[in-house]
């Protein structure tokens, strides 16, 4: 029923949870001036006939999910009073339409965050009261038209993450004098930074992030007094021969300087020193990615507002200077992959709200100092690809981390049973050190543990049963160490499991065959003389388990003993019969010694006389036997 409330000269529903579409019925509203839907979760598409809304100078549906295209019908809007659009961070398509440069009226146009293509229209180059012109983070292409630059009333222009190209004007400073920021990141644009932008007095956000700009920074940004952020990251700048940095010089000036970031550029040589009389006000300063060299100045303390500073990927060498531990405000620090040396400040320790600690891939050495344990808020630590020597301090250990990086350096020792309470840490990195010791049964209680790798270290014993309760782990590594026993078959079991690697150690029995060592490529055992079993792809030779050998032994027991007996049962039956009949026999028939009693001898003379010598007359006949006579 809002259409029937024709008395309504504005409505405010900002900041709800209204879902569904914008009600046709708000366009029966002719005398309504303000409406405001941001910040809701409404669909489908602009209503085309707000356009009968003919007194509707501000229109806010920011911040929803509405598709379609703008709609046409909103010309009429345009051309009468509408000085506000805002349709930015939506679904919306299309193209940005050319009917927009006849809103004569319109002072603000914000169309971020969505997903038009196609060129700006040059056709709003007739808005001559435009002040605000966003249209970043769209599918948006070409070159920016050049009577843009003209608009003498812009104070921002939001151009990021798009696909412009060509170069921003020499003189964008003195057409676009009002300008209080200027955003240009992400795009394909070339060419040196304007100098003219120090002419526009007013700049409180300069941002040419990830682009194609060249050349030297321009050296007289420091007039620039309201400057807050100066974003310059990503792109092809560098120093001249012979220039000490004088952008750095100059930007002194600016008081109110938050922000300073020209990473990922082709920066060389010493920071100056002066980089540590930048404002007290700074709080993220990000020079990563250069070529930069010698020492940390000492007087980088001096910035004792900074949250953030950022100088890993460069060539610094000497030692991290005490002067950092003056930062207390500080909650990230890199000094990551440089040719620092020395052992690690103990001023470390002074910084209580430090949340990222990367120290990784430098050559540092020493031992880790206790009092890093006074950092109880960190996040990550990242101190591997060092020299440090000496053992882990169970100080160090809060329970706060969830990134605990020490691998690739000399440490030695027992690990620390603390590590069980670590129990919202996610990685542990131990590989490539001295550690020995057992694996202690306590780190079951980091739950959460995703990636454990220890590899190439010097422990020993077996693998802790306890370790079953991790139920998140997907990667772990135990190779090269002196572990022994049989593995677990609870390793089959952790259906989060993609990566292990227990090659190289001491292992003796069957490899599982179920989980992750169903497959051959997510798991390594070679190295382990004493193994036997698992799939065949493994490659390892079928076991001969002792258990089995006990059972087949009993079950031969359990056939041999049968035969025997029913063997010998036969034997002794067999004899009885036998006996009997030997007794038997004895009644009935003489012996061998009575049958030779019975008959006389007689010898061969008297049997050839009788038969008168074997004479034919006394042949009684043949047989098989021989001959009777």
């Amino acid at each position: 029923q809002i259409g029937n409330l024709s008395f309504l000269r504005g409505i405010n529903l900002a900041e709800n949870d209204f879902q569904g579409e914008i009600p046709q019925e708000i366009g029966r509203l002719s005398r309504l001036r303000f409406l405001n839907l941001s910040n809701n979760a409404l669909q489908g598409e602009v209503p085309g006939n707000l356009s009968f809304c003919s007194s509707l100078e501000v229109l806010n549906v920011s911040y929803n999910m509405l598709v379609g295209k703008i709609p046409n019908s909103l010309e009429t809007l345009g051309v009468k009073r509408l000085n506000t659009l805002l349709l930015k961070s939506n679904n919306l398509t299309g193209t940005i339409p050319k009917w927009l440069g006849n809103a004569s009226s319109l002072v603000q146009l914000s169309l971020v965050s969505n997903e038009l293509h196609g060129s700006i229209p040059v056709e709003l180059q007739k808005l001559p009261n435009l002040s605000v012109l966003g249209v970043s983070a769209n599918n948006l292409f070409g070159i920016i038209p050049p009577a843009i630059y003209n608009i003498s009333s812009l104070i921002s222009l939001l151009l990021a993450f798009n696909q412009f190209h060509g170069q921003i004007p020499n003189d964008i400073g003195l057409t676009l004098p009002n300008l209080q920021a200027i955003l240009c990141g992400g795009n394909y644009f070339t060419g040196q930074l304007p100098v003219s932008l120090s002419n526009a007095s007013q700049l409180i956000q300069i941002g040419f992030e990830f682009n194609n700009f060249n050349g030297p920074v321009p050296p007289n940004l420091g007039r620039l007094s309201a400057l807050k952020k100066l974003t310059l990251q990503g792109n092809q700048l560098e120093n001249m021969e012979g220039d000490d940095f004088s952008f750095l010089a100059s930007l002194t000036n600016c008081s109110e300087l938050s922000m300073l970031v020209f990473a990922q550029n082709r920066f060389k040589g010493h920071l100056p020193t002066s980089i540590a009389n930048l404002s007290r006000t700074l709080e993220f300063l990000g020079i990563q990615s250069n070529q930069f060299s010698g020492r940390v100045p000492d007087e980088i303390g001096n910035l004792i507002g900074l949250t953030s500073l950022i100088f890993s990927q460069n060539f610094f060498t000497g030692e991290i200077p005490n002067g950092i531990g003056r930062l207390k405000k500080l909650q990230k620090l890199w000094l990551s992959d440089n040719q620092l040396s020395g052992t690690i400040p103990s001023s470390i320790g002074n910084l209580t709200q430090l949340l990222h600690l990367h120290l990784e891939g430098n050559h540092l050495k020493g031992e880790i100092p206790l009092n890093l344990g006074n950092c109880r808020n960190l996040f990550e630590v990242y101190l591997s690809h060092n020299n440090i020597t000496g053992s882990i301090p169970k100080e160090v250990l809060s329970s706060t981390i969830i990134i605990l990086d020490f691998s690739g350096n000399f440490l030695s020792g027992l690990l620390p049973l603390e590590l069980g309470n670590m129990t919202k840490l996610l990685a542990l990195g131990l590989s490539h050190n001295r550690l020995s010791g057992e694996i202690p049964s306590t780190l079951a209680n980091c739950l959460m543990m995703e990636q454990l790798d220890m590899q190439d270290n010097l422990f020993v014993g077996s693998i802790p049963s306890s370790l079953s309760a991790l139920k998140s782990l997907h990667y772990l590594d135990l190779s090269r160490n002196n572990l022994s026993g049989q593995i677990p078959k609870y390793f089959q079991n952790l259906t989060l499991l993609q990566y292990l690697n227990l090659s190289f150690n001491k292992f003796e029995g069957e490899v599982p065959y179920e989980g992750v060592f169903g497959n051959a490529s997510a798991v390594s055992v070679v190295g382990n003389q004493h193994l036997c079993g698992g799939i065949q792809k493994l490659g390892l030779p079928p076991c001969k388990v002792q258990g089995l050998k006990k059972n087949n032994k009993s079950h031969n027991l359990k056939i041999v003993i049968p035969v025997v007996s029913c063997s010998i049962l036969l034997a002794v039956f067999l004899f009885l019969i036998f006996f009997t009949w030997a007794r038997r026999s004895k009644r009935k028939a003489p012996s061998m010694l009575q049958i030779q009693e019975t008959f006389p001898k007689i010898s061969f003379a008297e049997l050839s006389q009788a038969t008168n010598d074997f004479s034919s007359a006394n042949l009684i006949g043949e047989g098989s036997f021989g001959s009777v006579y």
